[in-house]
């Protein structure tokens, strides 16, 4: 029989093995502890020995379906999780980098992270070297000066930049360098790190994987060796992924790949149609031919993603005008989800960061992050028509 596909991985990945009393979806398991009469069994679990769990810090049945669904959806060895995407990436890093090390990565990721590389990592004595994205050439340089880790994002949030995931990849192995691609934009429908040679993927199950916008994750898949590091990393610092939320990412992930196909129409659509009106005065997305990236996308993604973003004449004040009149989308720090969700930069992915770190990395204040959800595309279109219009009436009054 042959390798079940994508779809069939996300609905029956993981989840057999934790079902009870006949049971046909996973249980919630909600036990802090786990007893044993036999005092020698208890002993082989709790020093990894024999299958089982001990305490919930550590593992639990319902987080363990979720784990291995994602391990085998991206292809990994193995696979642990967080209690949300940011946790998985601070713990990564901080498995991984230690005073002395360098590491190298590109300057517009996710905010968070790029407050880590500029605040945290410094103050812990790393050296952290960040390259324009897209400059292939910068980064392979200052790559092959040497570094620990190589971090990634593709495509970035918000401004949605592709970089070639394999030709970084090889370029970070000559150097010994741990490579790491945070895969959440693109989820492993539209791309597969791993096989483009990473090391580590990064989720932010918050986002496409449970795509309900209602349960806080995160995820890291891999070498075995890698992650069992960064699991023991994390089952001491305590970030763990509560089971409820485990229980809400495993039912969003069996339709992963149907909601992420209507996104990746939805964007698409969207974003080709964002062209026509005049107050636009960029659209971004790896899926137009005229992104400056779009051959790699081509390359090394499947689909070009439900994510994209558009800089409106006017910046802030237009955004303010513009935003409350769409009535199919939410106004919110989210992605991700089957609901179209849109928000400026500097109050979603950026807003950790100043108007002057936002225009260092290429984020105007008037860039408008849009999440395309799984709503019927004319609906969506007729939104944002109607929302431009009156938009239009304002400027004339």
């Amino acid at each position: 029989m042959n390798e079940a596909r994508f779809s069939t991985k996300s609905i029956w990945a993981g989840e057999k093995e934790q079902l009870a009393f006949g049971a046909t979806q996973v249980p919630v398991v909600h036990s802090v502890s786990f007893g044993y009469d036999d005092m020698d069994e208890w002993y082989e679990v709790a020093v990894g020995r024999k299958d089982g769990h001990i305490y919930g810090r550590n593992t639990n049945p319902t987080v363990q379906a979720f784990e291995e669904k994602i391990r085998i959806l991206e292809g990994a060895e193995s696979a642990t999780s967080f209690s949300t995407g940011m946790a998985a990436i601070s713990n990564t890093l901080g498995t991984l980098l230690f005073p002395g090390d360098r590491v190298v990565s590109i300057k517009d990721t996710y905010g968070g992270t790029n407050k880590i590389f500029t605040e945290f990592l410094p103050k812990q004595q790393v050296e952290v070297v960040l390259c324009e994205t897209g400059d292939h050439e910068a980064l392979e340089e200052e790559i092959s000066k040497g570094c620990k880790v190589l971090y990634l994002e593709s495509p970035t949030n918000p401004t949605v930049k592709v970089t070639d995931i394999k030709r970084m990849a090889i370029a970070g192995k000559a150097v010994g360098a741990t490579v790491v691609v945070d895969n959440t934009f693109a989820t492993p429908v539209n791309q597969n790190p791993l096989e483009l040679g990473a090391d580590l993927v990064i989720h932010s199950a918050t986002k496409f994987l449970g795509g309900h916008a209602d349960a806080l994750g995160g995820a890291v898949c891999g070498r075995k060796s890698l992650v069992e590091a960064i699991y023991h990393y994390r089952e001491i610092n305590g970030a763990t992924l509560d089971p409820m939320a485990a229980y809400l990412l495993l039912r969003g992930m069996k339709t992963l790949k149907l909601r992420v196909d209507q996104q990746n129409k939805n964007a698409a659509e969207i974003a080709d149609y964002l062209k026509s009106f005049d107050m636009v005065e960029a659209v971004y997305y790896p899926g137009l031919p005229e992104h400056p990236h779009h051959d790699i996308a081509k390359t090394q993604m499947k689909g070009y993603g439900g994510m994209l973003s558009f800089a409106v004449k006017g910046g802030v004040d237009t955004v303010r005008n513009l935003l409350p009149e769409l009535k199919y989308a939410n106004r919110a720090a989210n992605l991700g989800s089957v609901e179209t969700v849109v928000g400026p930069s500097r109050t979603t992915s950026h807003v950790e960061c100043t108007p002057e770190e936002r225009a260092a990395m290429g984020i105007p204040e008037g860039l408008v992050r849009y999440s395309a959800g799984i709503e019927d595309i004319e609906d969506l279109k007729e939104d944002l028509s109607q929302a431009f219009k009156k938009l239009q009436t304002y400027a004339k009054n």
